[in-house]
């Protein structure tokens, strides 16, 4: 106030002064002459440069709201479509691979009904030639009855009746049985074979009709993956393009580049996959303490319900005078392939083969050396680590030993499923340890080293 004052002050003056005429000037007559003095002209209005700031309207503050808020919207809907395409190529890519799954169960069947085929038609034919055999002994009997004119145990009979002396006879009742067990033996012998023959045939039948079954699957199978591998190829370059258009609608939105887009999207998926990571162990180890909860639980149980057993046979020896106590029988070590055994040395062996792998590209149904899908891979590591298992991911975890994530070793195998089913297993990896796998994940990328939560928590867990 101390420094405004003087300048209020010092305004009100110059405008007081201004309406003083002046000491020389002359003073208003009469007539004409003082009609023609000029009357008193107000001050021109202040330079724009002199006024103070401009504010802007109501409009102008409701179009800039609006426009805000359009921005706002079309950035938070390219967010979310970008979500859902993201989404979208992650069903894609596990359709595909449920395909390719389906393909390799399909060629499973078929090696498995090939085999059944070829063991019916081996059954078939030694029945065939057991029959031949039969038959032959059998022609024989009849030429020979034909020869005599009798049946075989007749013609004994009638050389008995002439028998000379005991001796002879007693030769003669001999040679009645053994013809008379011959006989049945070959006629048995003849009618049991032709029917083991008739049912061995049918037998190879059905097999070679299950086999044939099973061929026309795999050809079907093959057809609906390429179909499926295909579909998601169109989609995931479908996916791509319209990932940049929305990132082009975003950098639009925000007055930013595409470029600046992509990578904001790229670390935001980057913390969100990370997040997902850790929800995924959390479920995990969640589960694996839960269950070793319960083991406990039982084992405490059993604990307990054997020390009622051990306090009730004390309380009967101290009655009944107790029998010698038995000699312990030494229980035989499980051989070094008990399903439950684990191999080290395996396990590194189909390590190292999986990691000389990494790089090569995922090829559906493959084997090698050119690439390899998610049980293609694994089936040929642990090959290398000196077991074998099939090529499909639902049979490598009935042909192991489940374990738990708590149990996990390197060279372990682990599953996903999206019914929670073991036979709707769709993906299989190579455990490696700390939380790593290497796997063979989808068509269109590359055998990689991944982390074990990459897909969520694993379904299953089991040992070859």
């Amino acid at each position: 106030m101390a420094r405004t004052l003087p300048a209020a002050f010092l305004l009100a003056l110059t405008a007081t002064l201004g309406a003083v005429p002046a000491a020389d000037a002359a003073p208003p007559g009469p007539g004409p002459a003082a009609s023609a003095t000029p009357a008193a002209v107000p001050p021109d209005p202040p330079a724009a440069d002199q006024a103070g700031p401009a504010y802007p309207s109501t409009d102008e503050i409701a179009r800039s709201r609006a426009e805000a808020d359009r921005r706002a919207g079309a950035s938070a809907a390219a967010e979310a479509r970008l979500s859902a395409a993201r989404a979208e190529r992650e069903q894609a890519d596990l359709a595909a691979e449920r395909a390719v799954e389906a393909y390799n169960g399909a060629r499973a069947r078929l090696v498995r009904a090939r085999a059944e085929e070829s063991a019916a038609l081996g059954r078939a034919a030694a029945a065939e030639l057991a029959r031949q055999a039969a038959a032959e002994d059998a022609a024989r009997l009849a030429a020979e009855t034909y020869r005599q004119g009798a049946g075989a145990e007749l013609s004994a009979i009638d050389a008995l009746i002439a028998a000379p002396g005991p001796r002879a006879a007693g030769d003669q009742a001999a040679v009645v049985r053994v013809v008379s067990g011959s006989t049945r033996q070959i006629l048995d012998a003849a009618t049991g074979t032709a029917a083991a023959a008739t049912r061995a045939t049918a037998d190879a039948r059905r097999a070679t009709a299950a086999a044939e079954r099973a061929a026309a699957e795999v050809g079907a199978a093959g057809d609906r993956a390429r179909a499926e591998a295909t579909a998601s190829e169109t989609r995931v370059a479908e996916i791509g393009r319209r990932r940049e258009q929305l990132l082009a609608e975003l950098a639009a939105a925000r007055d930013s580049t595409v470029e600046l887009e992509r990578r904001r999207r790229e670390a935001l998926e980057a913390i969100a996959a990370r997040e997902a990571e850790a929800a995924a162990r959390a479920a995990a180890e969640a589960a694996a303490a839960e269950q070793a909860a319960a083991e406990q639980a039982a084992a405490e149980r059993a604990a307990a319900e054997q020390a009622d057993r051990d306090q009730a046979d004390r309380d009967q020896a101290a009655v009944i005078p107790a029998a010698p106590a038995p000699v312990p029988v030494p229980v035989p070590a499980p051989p070094p392939d008990a399903p439950d055994a684990w191999s080290e040395q395996g396990a590194q062996a189909a390590i190292a083969f999986a990691r000389s792998k990494i790089g090569l590209p995922y090829i559906w149904g493959g084997e090698g050396p050119a690439g390899y899908d998610c049980s293609g891979l694994t089936m040929m590591a642990w090959r290398a680590g000196g077991k074998a298992i099939t090529h499909f991911a639902a049979d490598q975890y009935a042909e192991s030993t489940p374990v738990t994530y708590r149990r996990l070793r390197p060279g372990d195998l682990v599953f996903w499923s999206d019914t929670g089913r073991a036979a709707d297993i769709h993906h299989v990896a190579l455990y490696i340890g700390d939380d790593q796998m290497i796997e063979a994940p989808r068509a269109g990328a590359a055998i990689k080293q991944a982390s074990l939560w990459i897909m969520g928590t694993p379904d299953f867990y089991a040992r070859p």
